[in-house]
């Protein structure tokens, strides 16, 4: 069921994961065609800005796949809940906060990102600094939209996800248009046809919190230091991430202006944006693979976890190849969207993009293993490839090849800093494993005592009544093995046939989607404990039977039996799956 739930989610979170890109990528084309070398060059000093209100969404959403992974994991909703009403009290906070220093102090910052001074004659400051009012409007939008995506995608939500992503993207590029060609409010009304976009795909998204259906409660009384402490904790790996970003194009910029003047910030600000679409891609899988790994994690499903390594490898590698392929040869197509009239950046810029497209694969896994890391709690190794990746090794081989090769030595640091990055990523995992191997169990980098050992566990899954019947006998066989009883063994046997057969008789049926159940059977400490997992529509067993104490003793017989067989039961709904976990 692994590799189908990987499928399902990575289209929404790659289409979602472009909720701050695509109007980047739209403004840069706009911006490059029709307002000149001067305005490219300005958005390409006011990146750093939005890299930093991305850098508190990205940290905030992190949070949240972490946190909430494992409070949905073990069906603690309090905690759940808690994890929300702490990241909607911090993204408004922050971003007020942010967007009135912004404003107030928009000078000085265009000055310190190497806008100059505010001086006649130096359009690049008025330009850079009318942009960023421009953009700021809709700061508050920009965060919301992206701490959306994690809560929408636990909850299976992804249409909504899609049509707010397809909204903002058609709104930018008509107020963008109607920008140029009508209002005619050069940079500044740029930013302000991006905040727009930003808060039509707030409102898509917010309106699914309003519904009854919806899980998540806002409680103020969560708001806690703690709880806010814990949320920013999860996410300190994607801050980490994320200076180091904001750092790596500040300095870019700084040797870039040093070896090519003007040309080559406004190509290095093409590249950034056609990187910043194709990094969707990998972050798309990385962020799957944040969410499930957190999930499985706080489960202690090692199996899941290696077949999870497995899994997020091959579509990254798979889909970040094909990309690789398609955007070096569209380089002259791709960087003509952006230059026009500018040959001598438009040169640099073809070079720079096919050179930066070799980069992507290492990146890509880089970026995959980072996240998944950072969902089994290897926070420090999630830190040191972000750093390495990011920031450190580009900047340093950007600084040392532009010595030889002037602004393509910059160019070629992003395929040097990734590869080398990779190759430190592996050699760390190999030297802590104590083997060089390049297996999933090895990749999965889990302590041997986590999770039950291959003996002491059962696992199977089941599409039909005849492979339900089959699982059961099984797991029977297991168990016997084990050194239970048959008459234990048989009750644990039936709790799986009566549970699994009632998904199949009332969850398969009427929808004409492919479903399957997977069953898993563990001792660990003394407790037999099932887990049933299905992708059928939502059913609560444990709810259900709590609203049908009082109706005849002998209708749900086979629900009734299992819940006064077992110590606990409990229920969540998390990534569109039922999750049931009974205790023995």
């Amino acid at each position: 069921m692994i590799k189908r739930v990987f499928r399902q989610m990575l289209s929404a979170q790659i289409i979602s994961s472009m909720t701050v890109m695509l109007c980047m990528l739209v403004d840069s084309i706009m911006i490059g065609r029709f307002l000149g070398v001067d305005s490219m060059t300005a958005y390409g000093l006011a990146t750093p800005v939005l890299l930093v209100f991305a850098a508190v969404g990205t940290t905030l959403s992190a949070g949240i796949q972490v946190m909430c992974g494992k409070t949905m994991g073990g069906g603690d909703m309090k905690g759940t809940n808690a994890c929300f009403s702490v990241s909607v009290f911090l993204a408004f906070v922050i971003s007020v906060a942010g967007s009135v220093l912004v404003i107030l102090f928009s000078s000085p910052i265009c000055t310190l990102l190497g806008a100059g001074n505010p001086v006649p004659g130096n359009d690049v400051f008025f330009l850079t600094r009318d942009y960023l009012r421009g953009f700021i409007i809709g700061a508050p939008a920009f965060i919301f939209a992206q701490i959306m995506v994690p809560y929408m995608q636990i909850t299976g939500n992804r249409t909504r996800l899609i049509t707010a992503v397809a909204a903002m993207t058609a709104a930018d590029v008509a107020l963008d248009i109607l920008n140029v060609f009508v209002v005619k409010q050069g940079t500044f009304g740029m930013g302000v046809a991006s905040s727009v976009s930003y808060y039509i795909a707030f409102f898509i998204g917010l309106v699914y919190f309003f519904k009854k259906k919806c899980v998540f409660r806002f409680n103020f009384a969560y708001v806690k230091a703690k709880t806010c402490g814990t949320l920013l904790k999860y996410g300190v790996p994607t801050v980490v991430n994320q200076v180091s970003l904001v750092l790596m194009v500040f300095v870019m910029n700084s040797i870039l202006l040093d070896v090519g003047k003007n040309n080559a910030v406004a190509a290095y600000s093409v590249i950034s944006t056609v990187g910043n679409i194709c990094y969707c891609v990998g972050s798309g899988v990385a962020s799957v693979a944040l969410m499930l790994s957190s999930i499985f994690y706080s489960d202690e499903d090692r199996s899941e976890l290696c077949s999870l390594v497995k899994t997020m490898s091959f579509y990254s590698a798979l889909l970040v190849s094909l990309l690789t392929v398609a955007v070096f040869f569209s380089a002259p197509a791709l960087v003509a969207l952006f230059l026009t009239e500018a040959p001598a950046a438009a040169d640099m810029a073809v070079l720079g993009v096919r050179l930066f497209s070799l980069s992507l694969l290492p990146g890509a896994l880089n970026t995959t293993f980072k996240n998944y890391y950072q969902g089994v709690n290897k926070a420090w190794l999630t830190q040191a490839i972000s750093l390495m990746q990011n920031f450190a090794l580009v900047a340093a081989f950007a600084f040392l090849l532009s010595r030889f090769w002037g602004v393509t030595g910059v160019w070629l640091s992003f395929l040097c800093g990734e590869t080398l990055t990779l190759i430190i990523m592996a050699a760390i995992v190999f030297i802590k494993s104590r083997r060089v191997s390049f297996s999933a169990e090895t990749f999965a980098f889990l302590p041997a005592e986590f999770g039950a050992a291959q003996n002491d566990c059962f696992e199977t899954s089941a599409d039909s009544i005849e492979r339900v019947v089959e699982a059961s006998e099984k797991a029977q066989e297991f168990c016997i093995r084990y050194g239970e009883t048959r008459r234990n063994s048989s009750l644990l046997a039936l709790c799986i046939e009566e549970m699994a057969v009632n998904i199949v008789r009332h969850g398969f049926a009427g929808d004409g989607k492919e479903h399957s159940i997977d069953i898993r059977l563990v001792y660990k400490g003394g407790r037999r404990v099932i887990r049933i997992r299905d992708n059928c529509a939502d059913f609560d067993p444990v709810k259900y039977m709590e609203l049908h104490r009082v109706d005849e003793p002998t209708a749900h017989i086979g629900i009734r039996m299992v819940m006064k067989m077992v110590k606990s039961a409990n229920y969540v709904n998390s990534l569109g799956l039922n999750n049931l976990t009974l205790v023995l």
